[in-house]
């Protein structure tokens, strides 16, 4: 498996050979380079880490420390926490920049390097290329034993995240108390455990049950929070006859959520209900990647504001937010994008404005959904083997739909009536993501198995 350098940061698999794999010289590598294009930019000398669950996160934990401090930076120590608490915690040190070492929803034997700006944000795409290029040539300066850099844990900045979710001023704690919700967690193994419940009890939830608790980084099933994975959740929901169940992904950006009967509300969902709720208390624009549904512009329309898409990738939605001024974004994945909190994908406050709305709400989630268009996304990838020219396939099929209105900001995105499908190769997985969408499920997949087909004949 071949090392993948993105937007998304660095991303490999554990063991096997140096710059194929995440091995760790590749992390000590990176982590140099990083490291070192920070204090180039003379922003500070400090700098913030935190981790998931995995598996291998103590292990690349120690190497990305004392590489940085081996540079002379004062590194400040989240420990286990959330991609959110750190990309937060970043603002509140006053660092010139932080890492987060999670390889999201990645299977376990995955592991990453998340890099953020002093903002707290992910570096851009001009950003990420010039530390890759310090990382090809190795151009790094240690430091003389007497300017090593300092080391100090703080563990205080997941209650700090919490305690700013609860007084958030669209989140309506008291609501949420009188409805004494029952809620099912399924917090995969990982530091969800530590961020979830805590954060329900904070918003008057007292009745939580939480599925796959201790933190191993052995998930016990795929990590990515799709249907298919959340079978144990549903069951679990319908058994205790839960309110509703929550799923988040192993570093807490994602989020998505399942109804009192055991039914997905559907992650793309997930940011229509939370943009609804939103809109309604602040009339804005609104962003999603182009592999969203189309309900978020619906809705962004009907409370009066303009909706804009964007490249996929969270620095790409984040961009388009600031350029448009949007007071609400994210991804049709679960992710939740609140800009006056701060401009990262939250499971966090994507909990508290949710609940907020469904506290509103008469009857249950099963109803509340029914709130929303019922579009269906056929989501689907094909594997790439090292030596496809993605970009030759992609010109095949220009041609072969050029007929149709094409999209070519970020891969393919093409038209048909008032459906669509988007072709693109993934930031984080050696394969190319093919979403269609379409009121219905039978159309939504016959068009992605077209254009599967399209792709598996042009290879």
């Amino acid at each position: 498996m071949a090392l993948i350098k993105s937007i998304s940061g660095i991303r490999g698999t554990i063991g096997g050979k140096t710059g194929e794999n995440l091995t760790p010289l590749d992390v000590v590598k990176f982590s140099a380079a990083f490291g070192s294009w920070l204090l180039e930019k003379k922003s500070g000398n400090k700098i913030v880490i935190g981790r998931d669950g995995r598996i291998s996160g103590a292990m690349v934990q120690q190497l990305v420390v004392n590489t940085l401090i081996a540079l002379g930076l004062d590194v400040v120590d989240i420990g286990l926490s959330t991609t959110p608490t750190v990309e937060m915690a970043v603002v509140w040190e006053n660092a010139a920049g932080g890492i987060i070492i999670t390889a999201s929803h990645n299977p376990k034997e995955w592991n990453a390097l998340k890099l953020l700006n002093e903002k707290g944000e992910f570096i851009s795409g001009a950003d990420g290329a010039a530390v890759l290029e310090k990382a090809r040539t190795e151009d790094f300066n240690f430091v003389s034993v007497d300017k090593l850099g300092t080391y100090e844990v703080n563990d205080t900045y997941l209650q700090k995240h919490i305690d700013t979710i609860a007084s958030y001023p669209m989140v309506d704690v008291e609501g949420i108390r009188q409805k004494n919700y029952t809620v099912v967690v399924d917090v995969v193994n990982s530091t969800g455990a530590l961020a979830i419940p805590p954060l329900l009890k904070a918003l008057g939830v007292e009745n939580v049950i939480v599925l796959n608790e201790e933190i191993t980084g052995k998930f016990a099933h795929n990590p990515e929070p799709l249907p298919e994975n959340l079978t144990g959740l549903s069951a679990a929901v319908r058994k205790h006859k839960a309110d509703l169940g929550i799923a988040v992904d192993p570093d807490v950006d994602r989020l998505c959520f399942v109804c009192e009967d055991g039914s997905m509300f559907g992650e793309e969902y997930t940011l229509v209900a939370v943009a609804d709720y939103v809109l309604s208390k602040k009339v804005g624009n609104t962003v999603s990647n182009m592999s969203s549904t189309k309900a978020l512009k619906e809705i962004t329309i009907k409370h009066g504001g303009e909706y804009y898409p964007s490249a996929v990738g969270e620095v790409n939605v984040v961009d388009k937010m600031k350029a448009m001024n949007a007071v609400i974004g994210g991804e049709g994945n679960g992710g939740i994008i609140v800009p006056d909190l701060h401009y990262g994908r939250d499971a966090l406050i994507g909990i508290g404005l949710f609940l907020s709305s469904l506290a509103t709400h008469k009857n249950g989630i099963r109803s509340f959904r029914t709130r929303y268009p019922d579009y269906f996304i056929s989501k689907n990838k094909i594997e790439l083997q090292n030596g496809i020219d993605v970009k030759e396939i992609f010109e095949k099929i220009k041609v072969k739909y050029k007929n149709q209105p094409i999209n070519t900001e970020d891969g393919l995105k093409i038209e048909f009536d008032s459906d669509w499908v988007h072709l693109r190769t993934s930031n984080t997985e050696p394969i190319i993501r093919i979403y269609a969408e379409s009121s219905f499920e039978t159309t939504a997949n016959n068009i992605a198995l077209r254009l599967m087909h399209d792709i598996k004949e042009f290879i």
